[in-house]
């Protein structure tokens, strides 16, 4: 068994070292989630699946263009290994946690850990690389704000270098 291992590394196919980048149970939820993409269940996300799968959330009239850039974002066919290649090269893209963290206490003078959500929404569609309304409502999709209006951007500093949220 020892010979083979040293051969798959020694050839350095893509996504050799991929599982190691990941918790045996971050793994799980990529299969998870791949497994939901791949809807004729063949292996592959293809296109199609890409299609069939957003409409299931309502993005109907997806254009085929945007459906060739996000098969074309992977260096071939998108089997699992290759999936979660890509989101290991997504999330090894992201700045440090602490450098983030950084970035949002500077918004935070009292160091309360959020920011108002009206505040923070205001920044990410005025400045810089700004956010589109679907991408604010994706966001507080994701992370609420609490009933005062306050994000706690802790928690979106974890799940941005992290990949998903903290356990309490």
């Amino acid at each position: 068994m020892a010979p083979k291992k040293a051969k798959r590394r020694a050839g350095g196919g893509e996504g050799s070292n991929v599982f190691s980048m990941f918790e045996q149970s971050q793994i799980q939820e990529y299969k998870e989630a791949f497994t939901i993409i791949d809807q004729n269940r063949d292996g592959i996300i293809s296109k199609d699946d890409l299609r069939d799968v957003l409409a299931s959330m309502g993005q109907l009239n997806v254009k085929n263009e945007e459906l060739e850039a996000m098969i074309k974002e992977a260096s071939g066919p998108i089997n699992f290994t290759v999936f979660l290649t890509m989101f290991g090269e997504k999330l090894k893209g992201a700045d440090p946690e602490d450098v983030i963290l950084a970035a949002f206490k500077v918004l935070d003078p009292e160091g309360t850990g959020t920011i108002k959500k009206a505040f923070l929404e205001e920044l990410l569609t005025t400045q810089c690389d700004r956010f589109s309304q679907e991408e604010i409502k994706n966001l507080w999709t994701a992370f609420p704000p609490d009933v005062a209006g306050n994000v706690d951007y802790k928690n979106i500093c974890y799940v941005i270098t992290h990949g998903e949220e903290k356990e309490e």
